[in-house]
């Protein structure tokens, strides 16, 4: 059996339930543009002008992840993180970063406390901040069968590579095969891709 890897495109769509996040930011104007944009996209919204707020609010409305700045008045985010660590309520928040300077030790020390995007503004469509944010709440393993063409761009290629049929038709049964997708990396879109065929269930080898 055959498998191959590939990323999926960022303009693939998934249905979900209305998210609650939180962003925590002190810069006015860019947290107003980033509460219409969730909205937009039927995310539940909540704010904090900096890290002190985030906390507090982060401990009444529990919200299913978090989008913050670093560098804000009273406490910065990275503090805000390391406080929501330490009790049990918050500590399983899933963290994503908002930071305008992109700087390399930023991002490490993101890393280290779990923090599972580190988004650096300027580089990063809105929109794509929304996918990225909403990637983390798509469950590995979801499949998916789809149809296509056997003389469309590198069908032909792929076939004689991997010595199959060019005509893409199972040998057991006749049915046009079809390409089945199963998720394996929710975060990054990436899929693990195998040739089947629907009606027999037979897979390319």
């Amino acid at each position: 059996m055959w498998e191959l890897i590939f990323v999926a495109s960022r303009s693939s769509k998934t249905k979900m339930a209305k998210i609650k996040i939180l962003i925590v930011d002190d810069d006015i104007e860019l947290r107003e543009m980033y509460v219409e944009i969730f909205q937009n996209a039927n995310f539940e919204v909540v704010v904090a002008g900096d890290g002190v707020e985030g906390l507090d609010r982060a401990t009444k409305d529990l919200p299913d992840v978090i989008f913050t700045g670093i560098v804000m008045p009273r406490m910065d985010g990275f503090s805000m993180i390391e406080s929501l660590k330490k009790t049990v309520m918050t500590s399983g928040i899933p963290v994503v970063i908002s930071s305008h300077m992109g700087r390399e030790e930023d991002n490490i020390r993101a890393a280290k406390l779990g923090v599972k995007d580190f988004i650096v503004r300027g580089t990063t469509r809105p929109i794509e901040v929304v996918e990225r944010i909403s990637s983390l709440f798509v469950e590995a393993g979801g499949e998916y069968e789809l149809e296509f063409s056997p003389y469309a761009k590198d069908a032909q290629k792929l076939a004689k590579e991997l010595n199959f049929q060019a005509s893409y038709l199972c040998l057991d049964c006749n049915e046009k095969l079809m390409l089945k997708l199963k998720l394996t990396n929710p975060k990054d879109r990436v899929f693990e891709a195998k040739i089947i065929c629907p009606n027999c269930g037979a897979v390319v080898k």
